[in-house]
C-alpha cells in the first residue's frame, strides 16, 4: 500500500502526505474491470481463460507498482521524514508534503532532479538577518538555524562586540533583527586623570557607568550624557561643588570734612580717627575641579557700624611774608649754612637730603604725597603720632600733606633724637 513513514528530528509536526495519482489508480481500475469480466463468463472454459487472464493481469500490475513506488528521505531544516510514493521528481516529493519553496530557500538536489529509490532530499529555509552595526543596517539571507552559525556562515566580524541577542539563539523562519555595538577607543578625563579605555556601550552615560565613574548632581559632562559613542571620542567630567560660607568682612569708614578757622588755608588736621565696622557676609561659592569659578552673595548683616573720620580743613588766611632785606638775606644764608643740623623751630633743614631721598625710594617708591590708608604717610612713612611728636604740625597735620623739604626737615629732627632706628629702610641710607 502506498504511504510514508516519519522519523521526526526536532520539534516540528509530521507533514500530511499528498494523494497518490497516476499508474496506481489505473492498476486498481484494471483489476476491478477484470473481476467484472469473470462474473460475466458462464462457461467453465471461459471461466478458466478468464481466471488465467486475471492472474496474469494482476501479477503484471503488482510488478509495475513495485517499480514505480520509491522511498525518499526528506530533511527539512534538520527534521527528517521518510516519504513513500510514486514521485517522478524532487518537486513531486515536495508537493506531496505541501512544501513551498521561496527564492531564498535551498533544495538539494534541485527540484527538477529525477527521484531514485532511497533518494535523500534536503530543504533549508532562508531566514532574513538584519544586522545593525553602530547605526548602519545591512540585510542578509541565511539558511543557518542559529545566530552563531549565521555569523560564521556570513563571515561577520563581531569580535569583542556587544550583541543584542545570544549567539546560541535559534533563528526561526521569521528571521531576526540584530544590533551590534563594536568596541571603540575613548579618552576619559575625570578627577585629574586622563585614561584611554575601550567600550562597547552605546552612550556616554552607559560608558561612564561601565568605567565606574559616579556623577554628582552638579557635575558637568562634556559631551552630554546622551551622546552616542564614536571612535576617538574625548569625554571630560568636571567635578562641581557648591558651598555656602559666612565670613566677617570689614566695613570701610567714610571721611567727613569740617571747616576750621584755626587752620590756615591748605592745612588739614584729623579731628577724629576713622574706625572700620564689620559685617557678616554669606556667600555661595561654586568650585569646579577644586577652583572657585563663581561667587554669589546671598546675604549681608552689619554687626558693627563704622565710625567716620573727621578732618578739619583750614579757612584762615595766611599772613603776608615780610620782604627780605639784602643784609637779611646774606645773614639768613649764612645762618642756614652754619646750622645744617638745626632740629628746632619751623625753618627748613635739608641736611642729608640725598640720604633721605634713598630711604624714601625704599619706603614709598619716592612718592612724597603717598597715603595708602595703612597709618603711615608721606615719602618717609611717618605715622601720625611720630610726625606730631617732632613738630611736623609746624608744616601740616600729616606727612603726606607736607612738601618734600618739610618732610626732610622733620626727619632730621627725629634723626637727631633716635638716629635711623625708626625706619625699616635704614639700610638704604
Amino acid at each position: 500500500m502506498v504511504g510514508r513513514a516519519t522519523r521526526p528530528r526536532g520539534s516540528g509536526a509530521a507533514r500530511r502526505p499528498g494523494p497518490l495519482r497516476g499508474h496506481a489508480d489505473r492498476i486498481v481500475h484494471t483489476s476491478e474491470y477484470l473481476l467484472f469480466l469473470t462474473k460475466l463468463l458462464a462457461s467453465r472454459k471461459l471461466a478458466a481463460v478468464a481466471a488465467t487472464l486475471i492472474f496474469l493481469t494482476t501479477a503484471g500490475a503488482g510488478i509495475g507498482y513495485a517499480t514505480l513506488v520509491k522511498d525518499v528521505t526528506l530533511t527539512v531544516d534538520g527534521e527528517v521524514t521518510d516519504v513513500r510514493g510514486m514521485h517522478a521528481t524532487v518537486a513531486d516529493v515536495l508537493a506531496s508534503e505541501d512544501i513551498e519553496i521561496g527564492e531564498h530557500d535551498v533544495v538539494q538536489p534541485a527540484p527538477t532532479t529525477e527521484v531514485r529509490d532511497g533518494q535523500n532530499v534536503v530543504v533549508r529555509y532562508g531566514r532574513e538577518l538584519k544586522v545593525n552595526v553602530d547605526g548602519e543596517v545591512t540585510a542578509y539571507w541565511t539558511t543557518a538555524t542559529t545566530l552563531d552559525a549565521a555569523i560564521r556562515d556570513l563571515g561577520l566580524r563581531v569580535e569583542g562586540a556587544e550583541l543584542s541577542a545570544s549567539r546560541s539563539q535559534t533563528l526561526g523562519r521569521e528571521g531576526l533583527a540584530l544590533r551590534v555595538i563594536m568596541p571603540k577607543d575613548v579618552t576619559l578625563t575625570a578627577d585629574g586623570e586622563k585614561t584611554e579605555i575601550t567600550s562597547t556601550e552605546r552612550t556616554v552615560a552607559a560608558m561612564l557607568r561601565e568605567a565606574g565613574v559616579a556623577l554628582g548632581d552638579d557635575d558637568i559632562v562634556t559631551p552630554e550624557l546622551g551622546t552616542v559613542i564614536t571612535p576617538g571620542l574625548a569625554v571630560t567630567v568636571k567635578r562641581v561643588k557648591i558651598e555656602e560660607k559666612t565670613e566677617a568682612v570689614a566695613v570701610p569708614f567714610t571721611t567727613v570734612e569740617e571747616k576750621s578757622s584755626d587752620l590756615y588755608k591748605g592745612q588739614t588736621k584729623t579731628k577724629t580717627e576713622g574706625v572700620k565696622g564689620s559685617k557678616d557676609v554669606t556667600t555661595e561659592y561654586t568650585y569646579t575641579d577644586g577652583k572657585v569659578t563663581k561667587e554669589k552673595v546671598l546675604s549681608e548683616k552689619v554687626t558693627k557700624k563704622p565710625t567716620s573720620r573727621v578732618v578739619l580743613v583750614g579757612t584762615k588766611e595766611r599772613p603776608a611774608a615780610p620782604a627780605p632785606s639784602s643784609s637779611g638775606s646774606s645773614s639768613s644764608s649764612s645762618s642756614s649754612s652754619s646750622s645744617a643740623g638745626n632740629t628746632s623751630g619751623a625753618g627748613i633743614n635739608l641736611a642729608n637730603a640725598a640720604m633721605w631721598d634713598r630711604i624714601a625710594q625704599c619706603e614709598s617708591g619716592g612718592r612724597w604725597n603717598i597715603n595708602t590708608g595703612n597709618g603711615y604717610y608721606g615719602g618717609l612713612q611717618f605715622n601720625y603720632n611720630t610726625w606730631l611728636s617732632v613738630g611736623g604740625d609746624d608744616f601740616a597735620p600729616r606727612a603726606d600733606l607736607a612738601s618734600r623739604a618739610e618732610q626732610i626737615t622733620v626727619a632730621n629732627r627725629l634723626y637727631a633724637q633716635r638716629g635711623l632706628q625708626p625706619w625699616g629702610c635704614a639700610h638704604a641710607a
